[in-house]
């Protein structure tokens, strides 16, 4: 109970200081968080949050999902490739640094608008962390497990599935945890930037009609729902963890 107050301190003092600033500055602009809630409620209620919240999710989840099985399966076999590595390391080296905001012409050519374009943006910066990541850790496995896959004449997807992938899952999960938040971030910023539709769309067309009570109860709204991908993201990666999976198994029924 006192995690929980401590918690909410900081939380409740914007608060307070939020509406001290809007009785004091007099700005339009800066909705009081009463208002705020009214709106979250009233976009709750009559849908359109969670609308726009599942085509955010929609492009976000797609674009994730390409990412994480191309990280995965391309970073294992780089992983265990080290000459195949070392080719494609400068075509990796010259692709990540460049922004994915960066590729909205290109993916509006070839998708025009809507999802499929908001994925691709998505799945591109999602890659990187997977592939490096996923890379990283299979260089990291027992070199001995890895002989032992070989001394027992294991089919190369045998050896992935028995071997390499639950011996490097743990960290692996970390990637995927940190392109999952990449994910939400990516997909908003397109949406705010040009594509019609989600809450990043949704905030630009409440500031634009004066709506600003609307636009702040977006902008908190889309950050609980990072924190809420936060939260399964940690749980996710507890429940890959090596030591977690091995407490579990060992506790007394």
């Amino acid at each position: 109970m006192l995690r929980l107050a401590k918690g909410v301190l900081i939380p409740a003092a914007l608060l307070i200081i939020w509406e001290l600033g809007w009785h004091i500055s007099g700005y339009e602009s800066l909705s009081r968080p009463f208002d705020i809630a009214l709106a979250l409620y009233a976009g709750l209620l009559d849908g359109s949050v969670p609308r726009l919240t599942w085509q955010t999710l929609k492009a976000a989840m797609f674009g994730f999902a390409v990412a994480s099985a191309l990280g995965v399966l391309g970073g294992i076999a780089l992983g265990l490739a080290w000459s195949a590595e070392r080719v494609v390391r400068p075509v990796i080296d010259l692709l990540r640094p460049i922004p994915s905001v960066a590729l909205i012409p290109l993916a509006m050519l070839i998708f025009g608008f809507g999802v499929r374009m908001e994925a691709s943006i998505v799945a591109f910066a999602c890659l990187w962390p997977v592939l490096i990541i996923t890379i990283t850790a299979v260089r990291s496995i027992e070199p001995s497990l890895i002989e032992l896959s070989r001394t027992l004449e294991m089919k190369p997807l045998q050896r992935m599935i028995r071997i390499i992938v639950p011996a490097a899952l743990g960290r692996i999960s970390v990637g995927l945890q940190l392109a999952l938040a990449i994910s939400l971030v990516v997909a908003v910023t397109v949406e705010i930037v040009i594509n019609p539709q989600g809450l990043g769309y949704g905030m630009m067309s409440a500031q634009q009609s004066l709506r600003f009570d609307v636009m702040y109860a977006l902008l908190v709204w889309t950050g609980f729902v990072g924190w809420a991908l936060s939260r399964a993201g940690q749980w996710f990666v507890g429940r890959c963890s090596p030591g977690r999976r091995a407490s579990r198994e060992g506790a007394p029924a």
